[in-house]
């Protein structure tokens, strides 16, 4: 599959009107196809045109959901999941998750209608339990958590030093430092853990390139996970990420009220805590480089973290848990698609080769790749493009929406309708869409 997207359309970098454009560059093989009539449920006929209700949606029991979870082992392949109930309810069905009702979509055309009507300030799930926090300990919402108007503010603020492509440029040797230390850790681990030819854990190690990457930028500070002994403050930290994650998806199953007696909502804060804890330590340790640079009278030079505490658009408060969401979010999305580009290039030699000429051709020798040299490698753009379609960093997003209309047949009328649009079902396994 992967051969054949690439060789087939891998050089074309344009994005494509259709609704396969959720794959940039690599829908133009397919034709546009025509809106066709599916049932939306397993319960659901098309020939009835009165609408129906959400009540009527076929779909799993909460008591069924938690077998497919915990007993038939789903609870870490959610995005498998998807594919199995698309099989046997349709496109269109609802879940329940203790508290929470979501209506499930997995067709092309009825993501399109879900987004085309979100407006201006989209809305997506509150995230209880990370909101939850939030109030318990008065920090800042952000770009993750915020909502509204208000999240338009904080990503107005936040995506000109991150989304612009001039000042992602200037992030370009920051980024080589980390990558250069990190091919010298991968030699020195094949050396020394590995007889010469094997590194172990390159999943734990990719995960470490990219939470230290992340934090060089968004902190301007080095973390020491490329190290030879990794510093015991960071792997704290590192855990505490994916410890929070793991007990982000059992909470979710609770009612609120119940939280404060569960044993792993303590945890649960606790984790929290310390990544709030540390991330405010390296923004004091930011200003206080900033005020002695003023005090100093000299100039003051920084990235993402400075310019964001000099705007001063900001409250300090709202800046620590920005950059907190923000490095959530930058970890696992960047560790994820490095793995997978690499298994997929090491199954695929020619593309591997192909791959190979056009770095060299483009960065020969010792030669360091600025932003303008990837701009010339579109080969590369489309690898990564492909694995993100084949495994997106975010199989599955939550939208929600009221009195809105799904085709001409399901309409949802309620004062909220929580939508899961389901990512991966769509651009990985469905064949209408990518054969």
């Amino acid at each position: 599959m992967l051969r054949r997207s690439l060789l087939n359309v891998g050089l074309r970098t344009k994005q494509h009107a259709g609704t396969q454009s959720a794959a940039a560059g690599q829908s133009a093989q397919f034709p546009r196809r025509q809106q066709r009539s599916r049932p939306v449920s397993s319960n659901t006929a098309m020939g009835d045109h009165k609408p129906k209700s959400m009540e009527e949606l076929g779909g799993p029991s909460f008591m069924t959901t938690l077998y497919w979870l915990f007993v038939k082992g789903y609870f870490q392949t959610t995005q498998q999941m998807q594919i199995e109930h698309s099989k046997i309810y349709g496109p269109l069905w609802k879940s329940k998750y203790g508290p929470l009702v979501v209506v499930n979509v997995a067709s092309a055309e009825l993501i399109e209608q879900v987004l085309r009507q979100e407006g201006r300030h989209p809305v997506r799930t509150d995230m209880p339990h990370w909101r939850g926090y939030r109030e318990l300990r008065n920090q800042a919402h952000g770009p993750l958590t915020e909502m509204g108007a208000k999240w338009m503010r904080i990503r107005s603020i936040l995506n000109p030093r991150m989304l612009k492509p001039k000042h992602v440029s200037s992030y370009a040797n920051t980024i080589n430092e980390v990558v250069t230390d990190f091919i010298e850790r991968v030699a020195w681990l094949r050396e020394n853990t590995g007889q010469g030819v094997m590194v172990n854990d390159l999943t734990g190690e990719l995960y470490k390139f990219a939470f230290e990457g992340i934090c060089s930028v968004l902190f301007e500070t080095r973390m020491g996970c490329m190290e030879a002994v990794v510093p015991e403050e960071t792997q704290k930290f590192i855990v505490s990420v994916g410890e929070m994650f793991t007990l982000s998806q059992i909470i979710v199953l609770f009612p609120k009220s119940s939280w404060p007696y569960l044993p792993f909502w303590k945890k649960f804060v606790a984790t929290w805590d310390h990544l709030f804890k540390v991330a405010e330590d390296l923004v004091k340790k930011k200003m206080e480089e900033i005020q002695k640079s003023a005090q100093l009278d000299q100039s003051i030079e920084g990235a993402y973290l400075t310019h964001l505490l000099l705007s001063e658009k900001m409250t300090l408060t709202e800046i620590l848990g920005s950059i907190t969401e923000l490095l959530l979010a930058g970890v696992d999305t960047t560790s994820n698609t490095i793995s997978w580009s690499l298994y997929h290039l090491a199954t695929e030699s020619k593309i591997q080769e192909q791959l190979y000429q056009e770095v060299i051709s483009i960065c020969p020798g010792d030669k360091l790749p600025d932003s303008s040299d990837i701009t010339q490698m579109p080969f590369l753009k489309a690898i990564i493009r492909e694995t993100l379609r084949l495994y997106p960093v975010v199989p599955e997003t939550l939208a929600s929406l009221s009195k809105m209309r799904l085709w001409w047949e399901i309409i949802f009328s309620q004062k909220k309708t929580l939508f899961h649009l389901c990512h991966y079902a769509v651009l990985s396994y469905d064949e209408k869409v990518f054969s």
